[in-house]
């Protein structure tokens, strides 16, 4: 009889990321951070469990989309309210809050139940170069230079 392998996880194992989102496409950003939050990079992954490490990711507002994705992505919310639907555009998003749309592209790539909301809770996203996560002295985080934009 086999029996499940459940690695010894212990939060101080954890490592901090440091992600610069300028001039980085989205889709091509977002699956490398989810790879990173769900810890999919770590030998001791277990597809249950939360083995992931935490992301920062600054230059939120710099981030590009190929095509015409800037004008005709569309962004929808609702308040639960009838006719409460609201509809925004990638570049009014972006000038509004860009952090939001490194973070809806991060999230549906994440597990969509209890364990994704814990792995979300470990990304940490912001508008400029700034965040307040120096102290944990995160490290750079380097993507596949075939995932980077020209």
């Amino acid at each position: 009889m086999n029996k499940t392998l459940v690695p010894n996880i212990d939060a101080s194992d954890r490592q901090w990321f440091l992600v610069d989102a300028e001039n980085q496409t989205l889709g091509r950003l977002a699956s490398e951070v989810a790879q990173v939050l769900r810890g999919k990079n770590n030998p001791n992954y277990a597809p249950h469990l939360d083995t992931g490490d935490f992301v920062v990711i600054v230059n939120a507002e710099k981030v590009k989309v190929s095509g015409n994705k800037a004008t005709q992505k569309v962004y929808r919310r609702h308040s639960g309210r009838p006719g409460g639907m609201k509809t925004e555009s990638f570049a009014a998003l972006q000038a509004r809050l860009p952090e939001r749309i490194i973070e809806k592209a991060i999230k549906g790539m994440l597990p969509h139940n209890a364990l994704g909301r814990q792995l979300f809770r470990k990304l940490k996203v912001y508008k400029g170069v700034e965040h307040p996560h120096a102290a944990q002295q995160p490290k750079v985080l380097a993507l596949d230079p075939a995932t980077t934009a020209s």
